[in-house]
């Protein structure tokens, strides 16, 4: 293999006082410029909303209802699904409005977050402060009240490790940030089985490992794209503090311990050699994706790295391996 990208340029983590002016400066510039708030309640229940990262929410419920599907080995009665995808996403939108708050400074600088609600003005921190913290009550009560207390505890934990583990944490200080931070984005599966059956299993141990393994190549990609961004906020995502071919090497590796635990729920939950073909064909697809980047990343003059190819092609991945997994159950083999 060639060695160039042994060599490849990456953007150099800026000083802590070039971050620092760069922050203040698009304060600044904020604070001079258009960002006024949206006017109309449309216009601020917009701006709420959007401080949710609704798109998001929709990923994790992706996984949710497949979960609870297999952990009642057929389909949970309506009214709980119901509770369960409500408490879900109030607890997934507590976490992400408190990652804005406590992100608004750096998503002044980057590119990709500058027009956030709390970043443009739209809504002051104090606001997003009391919304967050409302959304973050009423699910654990919601949980706690209508679904049953393991689910309370795990939604609880769901949001710590998101808002205190990844966001206050590891996400500045680490390049490993989205590994460990990335176990908030697992808790859906634990949540869901837990809410049908009160306990966990090893069933939802695999779907969790899928999801832990899954992360990594599905947010580095994303990152490699905004380096750049990355790098002038002064957050050391891998793909700022590493070379291209470091990352893909690093992908290649979590994509294939995804495939393990993917293929570990069949002996584990008693699965269909149809969703094993599902899996084995789904899990080769996207290793691919990987593995050409990864090939590309050894030879800068194939042309890009095609990131955002595998990172479209590992939220298709997750969608069709949970559908797999919900099907499976009503199969009569």
């Amino acid at each position: 293999m060639s060695t160039t990208s042994t060599t490849t340029s990456h953007p150099q983590a800026p000083t802590r006082a070039a971050v620092r002016a760069r922050r203040e400066r698009a304060g600044s510039e904020r604070a001079s410029g258009p960002g006024a708030p949206r006017t109309g309640w449309r216009g601020r229940l917009g701006a709420y909303v959007a401080l949710t990262k609704p798109r998001i929410i929709e990923l994790l419920l992706v996984t949710t209802l497949p979960t609870m599907i297999l952990a009642e080995n057929g389909l949970p009665d309506l009214w709980l699904v119901v509770k369960t995808l409500v408490g879900g996403t109030l607890a997934a939108a507590s976490a992400n409005v408190f990652n804005c708050y406590l992100d608004r400074d750096i998503d002044q600088v980057m590119n990709r977050t500058k027009r956030r609600p709390l970043a443009t003005g739209e809504i002051t921190p104090r606001a997003a402060l009391v919304f967050a913290t409302a959304l973050g009550v009423v699910s654990l009560l919601w949980f706690a009240l209508l679904v049953n207390v393991p689910s309370a505890w795990l939604t609880f934990a769901a949001i710590a490790i998101y808002v205190v583990g990844y966001t206050m944490i590891l996400k500045r200080r680490t390049p490993q940030n989205i590994v460990w931070g990335g176990i908030a984005g697992c808790m859906p599966v634990f949540i869901g089985w837990a809410a049908v059956t009160g306990t966990l299993s090893w069933s939802a141990l695999a779907l969790f490992g899928v999801i832990f393994f899954w992360t990594p190549p599905h947010y580095w990609p994303l990152s490699v794209k905004f380096k750049k961004d990355y790098a002038n906020a002064g957050v050391p995502m891998l793909p700022v503090v590493a070379t291209d071919r470091r990352v893909a090497i690093e992908m290649v590796a979590h994509t294939v311990a995804m495939i393990a635990c993917s293929l570990a729920l069949v002996p584990l939950a008693g699965m269909s050699w149809v969703y094993t073909v599902v899996a084995v064909g789904l899990g080769a697809w996207f290793l691919g994706l990987v593995v050409a980047m990864l090939r590309r990343a050894d030879h800068p003059e194939r042309g890009k790295l095609g990131a955002m190819k595998v990172f479209h092609g590992s939220i298709t991945y997750l969608t069709l391996l949970f559908i797999a997994v919900a099907v499976d159950v009503f199969l009569p083999l």
